[in-house]
């Protein structure tokens, strides 16, 4: 199996590579920089991009933060599907949906853009 290790061994496998790339895709994605990012995770800019590119591997305990800030589910750090460029347009636009979202804080101003997407979403 490509993602096993020798025991005791801490090296990155290619799972934690896909972690990276993904981490790295979703950031860039959000224009954010590598600055941004790790100030909102309360790490070095370097430390940040050891994980991107899968020098480092990412903690279990560091992989919510990097959800939250990302706008996604803990699972979608995994996936390794190479999706075309309209599927990523389209993860684009909903993590962006998502943010404006989460930044609202008005239960009425919610209710309001709940039911527009309700409406708007084919059925």
């Amino acid at each position: 199996m490509p993602h096993r290790r020798e025991a005791g061994s801490r090296s990155p496998n290619e799972i934690d590579l896909v972690v990276g790339q993904n981490i790295r895709r979703l950031r860039q994605s959000q224009h954010l920089t590598l600055q941004e990012m790790s100030a909102a995770l309360g790490i070095s800019h370097q430390q940040l991009q050891k994980y991107e590119t899968g020098t480092n591997r990412l903690s279990a305990g560091m992989m919510p933060g990097v959800a939250e800030i990302l706008g996604i589910d803990i699972a979608d750090l995994f996936e390794s599907a190479v999706a075309s460029t309209s599927d990523h347009e389209a993860d684009r636009l909903r993590m962006e949906c998502g943010q404006v979202l989460r930044r609202t804080s008005s239960s009425e101003t919610l209710r309001t853009m709940s039911r527009v997407l309700k409406a708007l979403a084919p059925r």
